[in-house]
């Protein structure tokens, strides 16, 4: 037989033994046929075993009558369906199947999915069974489980005939479904009230919100596999990878239509962000029915439990997880969908290994845990079940990724999220919580570590207990905790006191708090140090016992902050409330010993050299966690240089540290960390460590020369090893860099090779003007190639960059999945460069803008740019300025223009296109359909030109900027631009400064204005319109409603145009911006203005710079301002008022437009 058709006999047979009785005395003959098959595979009857016809417990044979309906859908099985099995022929039912679907109806509601229910309604009106307004009312109903009710309450009208078609449909449709209700779910009820009970508790469903969409990744990146927890979080600024995001209710199910479901599913999240809840959300939702319903059973294990066995078998594990079954064999066989969920890999105490992991296939076989872990991810057991592994990143690159079907992470708070789970904290006090919030956002270092859960809770509590007590605290001490040491000990102080913010504060004195509290913060540093050197998180009683730990003392305040308790079936388990926990005790401890030992505290047993002294034992930390590939000591070291902190001394001295205690050596400790700065030539992960470790301890002299050298600009020349090391520190931490990291001017190659890793997480990255040349650009590719690489947008503007290193980068962008704007003008990148990137286009769908600005790529450059704007969707804004692409390349961009509607943004400034190059780019334009903006702004577009563009205006619904400035329109082209506004309804802004317009098409202008509704701003500055134009403008602003923005600079206006204009100010509202600089108003005009300023509530800035207007123009304009509240912005500059009068015109604008900013 087959492995196809065993597993389907298989399933028979599980399916059979479930029945039992029943079953046997309906069909002994097939009962009999199959009696020593189901022996074969160890089964066991759930009723009496097969071949026994009688009830368990009785000797009385069972009825046909008294046995369940499923015996129909038994027995009416063909060999189709089982290839393998004999069967008998059909044997008539003699039950009521008439009530199955009242029987049932609670499984019903609990198993069905929408889309099946949506082929059961489609089933039962082809039966009509089910008419439309039935089907419209059981689909109005919400939950999903209503619908499902309101479907059997519709049938249960009907008579047996609807229930027995619908039992019928279901069967014959969804085997397993069908086996599901009718036998497995009466059987798991207690299961799932055991998991609801377990797994809602302490879920908040308002701040889990953040559980129900996970981010869908390709795998762990370099820093996931390599850092700690919480240097990944720094370095990566709490920001993860652009990455999909997936829904919780969707994790176990196909990403299409063409895929299947993920059978190992990996979920990765740093220490403390809330992996363990997720499965707990999970394991509740399913368990009420809301997600996942075609899952039937979900077994919930965590490797804390799987700790406490040294062998198990398959089957074992499954009653572990679900000890309401009385025979696991069904699930081990695959008879229906099990999801195994395994949560908490990185708390295993054996590393997985699947290379010498040997083979096992039998799931009744008692193996190491281990081994049998690797044997169900590999497939070798429970191959039919689906497998939920959580864990923190490190432990997850233990599995293969070849293994892995699909990989989310966990993403931590975003700035509501973190704001409601403060709320949520501090509920009582909203104030409380709002100043919490205020000092974590002061400090954007603290700021980032507080996107995890865990680590927002010590905080909180830690700047609360400050914020609450600092009334009664020395000057010198009521310092706002902004390192982690003092964050960690206020937490450490909070706990000692008893005094918690949920309760009140306790009877007992602190004194004998502290006294009875300092054995046992002795007793869990050891054990927290030992642990973390094994890298050890989970604790048993065993090692309580072994570390002197009273486990009568446990039930304190303290102990029950610091330290959690996991009763389990076996043992009971312990643990610290948060990794970062563990290493500050840790730290504590080592601080403490090593003024008494005289071995390395690193070798517990003690042989070792001898090392005498504070200093000698904190270099050896130091260096232990420099060589440490896991970098598993690095936060360890930073709170050890904490303690050294005045601060600190002062906050627990007399608490868990002695007065002064090692402060003698603190500057020794410096020098210490110092020399790590300079060890390696490139900046590493470890130097920025080390910089930490010198904030921690209070000494951040270096940090401040180089974060003010960069607010000054001034890094040129600085950037010693040293330095750099420190910059690295302040590209995570500085303000200076939060919007931008801008590092122009002031890199070499070698400072920028030093500073690559650390450039990976710099989201907005200016290397402008750095003389960088191709050698760098191939570093920069080697950067944007890797997974880990967060840069979204690059400016290498004003280099040296050649075709060379465009290709370098043309590479990286074929495997890079952030970049989003690079901009690479003022090169020489040249038509070959211009075909690297072009090439890249075509496969990066990443990229968003790019900007190739005055690069001579020519129209050579242009055709290759223009035949990947042929395939890439993704480009929105390309800017191709001063190319000299002439009318050959504009005529292939509007080629690609036919067939692109994804690019938003063309700039085609100064590129020598005439008349031709336009013609063919506004052809296009009449079938393009997403093209918002075009700048041909000097070019060589002559008259000719105008009517081309007008055709496009008249057929284009799309395009809302277009900018003509600076060519040769003349009126011709003028006026027939004219003519086309009048139809259209999209333009939104029209640039015509120096086109060598007049009157004419000022006029013409000007009437298409009172028919359009669109357009909002009109620039036809340095044209010599003159008060004819300007009359007829002003003509057009008397009804216009939409101009918002009139740019009439140098426009040949004097007195009577303004005077026409002043007319319009009185009537229109919705005029915004004025600019009338270099005409010739005059006091006349001035005066006109002046009347209009009065009435005119709509314009907010007018500039009338150069405008003759002389002092007493000026004054008329300061004394209108005085009842005019709208105008924010004036320009009275060149108007020959003198030094005096300016201060005196100043004066009086300030004085009746106080908001007004005025330049005189």
């Amino acid at each position: 037989m087959d492995l196809g058709s065993r597993r389907k006999h298989h399933f028979m047979i599980v399916f059979l033994s479930l029945l039992g009785s029943n079953f046997s005395s309906c069909c002994p003959a097939l009962s009999a046929a199959n009696k020593a098959s189901c022996q074969d595979f160890g089964m066991v009857s759930l009723r009496g075993g097969l071949g026994q016809g009688t009830e368990e417990g009785s000797g009385s044979p069972l009825l046909p009558s008294e046995s369940e309906p499923i015996l129909h859908c038994c027995l009416s099985l063909s060999p189709l369906t089982f290839p393998g099995l004999v069967q008998d022929p059909p044997v008539p039912l003699c039950c009521p199947t008439g009530t199955w679907i009242q029987r049932y109806h609670r499984q019903l509601a609990r198993s069905i999915s929408p889309q099946f229910l949506e082929d059961i309604i489609r089933h039962l009106r082809r039966l009509e069974l089910l008419t439309a307004e039935e089907a419209a009312q059981v689909q109005a109903a919400s939950p999903l489980p209503e619908q499902v009710r309101a479907v059997v309450d519709v049938l249960a009208g009907k008579g047996s005939h609807a229930s027995q078609s619908l039992q019928s449909f279901i069967q014959t449709s969804n085997s397993q479904l069908y086996l599901h209700i009718t036998v497995y779910e009466p059987m798991v009820q207690k299961h799932l009230e055991s998991l609801q009970s377990s797994c809602g508790n302490g879920l908040e469903t308002g701040a889990l919100q953040r559980l129900t969409n996970l981010l869908l990744v390709e795998g762990l990146t370099d820093i996931q596999q390599k850092e700690h927890d919480i240097l990944q979080v720094e370095t990566t600024k709490g920001l993860p990878n652009v990455s999909k995001s997936i829904p919780l209710e969707k994790l176990f199910l196909p990403l299409s239509k063409v895929s299947i479901p993920p059978r190992i599913s990996v979920t990765i999240g740093v220490a403390g962000i809330g992996k363990s809840t997720l499965v707990k959300l999970f394991v509740c939702s399913w368990a009420k029915g809301e997600i996942n319903r075609d899952i039937m059973f979900v077994l919930p294990l965590t490797f804390r439990e799987l700790n406490t066995y040294e062998k198990l078998s398959a089957e074992r594990l499954i009653c572990s997880a679900f000890p309401h079954i009385p025979e696991p064999g069904c699930i081990a066989a695959g008879a229906a969908r099990t999801l195994l969920i395994l949560d908490g890999l990185d708390e295993f105490k054996t590393p997985l290994d699947f290379s010498n992991a040997a083979v096992c296939t039998d799931p009744k076989k008692e193996i190491q845990v281990d081994n049998l872990i690797t044997n169900i991810i590999r497939g070798n057991l429970l191959q039919e079940a689906s497998v939920w592994v959580t864990s923190r990143p490190a432990a997850a690159r233990q599995i293969p990724s070849g293994l892995v079907d699909r990989m989310t992470e966990i993403r931590g708070f975003g700035a509501a999220e973190m704001k409601g789970f403060l709320d949520q904290m501090f509920l009582d006090n909203r104030d409380l919580s709002s100043q919490v919030l205020q000092h974590i956002r002061a400090n954007r270092s603290l700021h980032v570590l507080c996107t995890i859960p865990g680590f927002c809770w010590i905080s909180g509590s830690s700047i609360a207990y400050f914020l609450k007590h600092s009334s009664d605290q020395s000057q010198e001490t009521t310092v706002v905790p902004r390192t982690l040491s003092e964050i960690y000990s206020y937490y450490f102080k909070m706990a000692l006191s008893g005094d918690w913010l949920e309760k009140p504060r306790e009877a007992l004195r602190i004194e004998q708090a502290v006294n009875t509290s300092k054995k046992l913060v002795g007793s869990l540093g050891r054990l927290a140090f030992y642990g973390l050197l094994r890298k050890k998180h989970v604790f048993y009683e065993q090692d309580m016992k072994a570390y002197g730990i009273d486990l009568s003392l446990l039930h304190s305040s303290l102990s029950t902050r610091l330290l959690l308790k996991e009763d389990m079936q076996a043992s009971t388990a312990y643990y610290f409330s948060h990794l970062t926990i563990q290493e500050f005790l840790a730290a504590l401890y080592y601080y403490t010993a090593a003024k008494r030992a005289i071995f390395d505290l690193f070798t517990e047993s003690g042989v070792s050299w001898p090392k005498l002294g504070f200093l000698t034992h904190f270099r050896s930390a130091v260096q232990r966690a420099l060589q440490a590939e896991d970098r598993q000591l690095d936060i360890f070291v930073r709170f050890l240089s904490g303690l050294l902190s005045p601060q600190v001394n002062r906050l627990l001295c007399g608490w868990l540290l002695l007065k002064d205690e090692h402060g003698g050596f603190r500057s020794q400790a410096i020098s210490v960390l110092q020399g790590c700065l300079n060890a390696d030539q490139a900046v590493s992960s470890r130097a920025v460590n080390a910089m930490r470790c010198l904030h921690e301890i209070q000494h951040t002299d270096i940090a401040q020369a180089v974060e003010e050298a960069m607010r000054s600009g001034s890094l040129a020349g600085m950037l010693t090893p040293t330095n750099c090391s420190a910059l690295a520190y302040l590209l995570q931490v500085s303000d200076v860099c939060l919007e931008e990291t801008n590092l122009s001017n002031c890199l070499t190659y070698n400072v920028c090779k030093s500073l690559l890793s650390q450039l990976l997480f710099c989201h907005n990255l200016r290397l402008d003007n750095n003389q960088f040349k191709d050698d760098v650009m191939e570093l920069l590719g080697s950067v944007l190639s890797v997974k880990d690489c967060q840069i979204q947008r690059l400016s290498l503007a004003e280099n040296q960059i050649s075709n060379k290193g465009a290709k370098a980068l043309a590479r990286s962008l074929l495997v890079n999945r952030s970049l989003m704007v690079l901009d690479l003008r003022s090169n020489s990148i040249g038509p070959t460069g211009a075909k690297a990137l072009a090439d890249a286009l075509k496969k990066n769908q990443i990229l968003l803008s790019l900007n190739l600005q005055k690069n001579a790529i020519g129209a050579q450059g242009a055709r290759k740019i223009a035949e990947a704007l042929k395939q890439n969707c993704s480009l929105r804004e390309l800017i191709l300025s001063s190319n000299s692409v002439g009318d050959n390349g504009s005529i292939a961009l509007a080629e690609a223009l036919r067939v692109n509607h994804s690019l938003q943004s063309l700039d085609l400034q100064s590129n020598s296109i005439s008349s031709a190059g336009v013609t063919a780019l506004t052809a296009a334009l009449c079938s393009n359909k997403g093209l918002l903006s075009l700048n041909l702004r000097e070019n060589s577009i002559s008259k000719e030109g105008g009517p081309a563009i007008a055709r496009a205006l008249r057929s284009n619904s799309t395009l809302r900027k277009l900018d003509l400035a600076a060519n040769l329109l003349y009126d011709e082209g003028g006026k027939a631009i004219a003519l086309a506004i009048k139809e259209n309804r999209a333009l939104t802004s029209l640039h015509l400064q120096w086109n060598f317009i007049q009157a004419k098409a000022a006029t013409a202008l000007a009437q298409a204005l009172q028919s359009n509704s669109s357009l909002a701003s009109l620039d036809l500055q340095e044209n010599a319109i003159g008060d004819e134009g300007m009359a007829a403008l002003s003509a057009a602003l008397k009804v216009n409603s939409t101009l918002a923005d009139l740019h009439l600079q140098v426009a040949s206006v004097g007195a009577a145009g303004a005077q026409a204009l002043a007319e319009a100010l009185m009537v229109n509202k919705s005029l915004q911006i004025l600019d009338l600089r270099g005409n010739s108003l005059g006091l006349a005009g001035a005066k006109a203005m002046a009347q209009a300023l009065r009435v005119n509530r709509s314009l907010r800035r007018l500039n009338l710079q150069e405008n003759s207007l002389g002092m007493e123009g000026a004054i008329c304009i300061a004394t209108a301002l005085k009842g005019n509240h709208g105008l924010t912005y004036v320009n009275l500059q060149g108007n020959c008022i003198g030094q005096s009068g300016a201060k005196m015109i100043s004066d009086a604008i300030r004085t009746n437009v106080p908001d007004c900013v005025v330049d005189v």
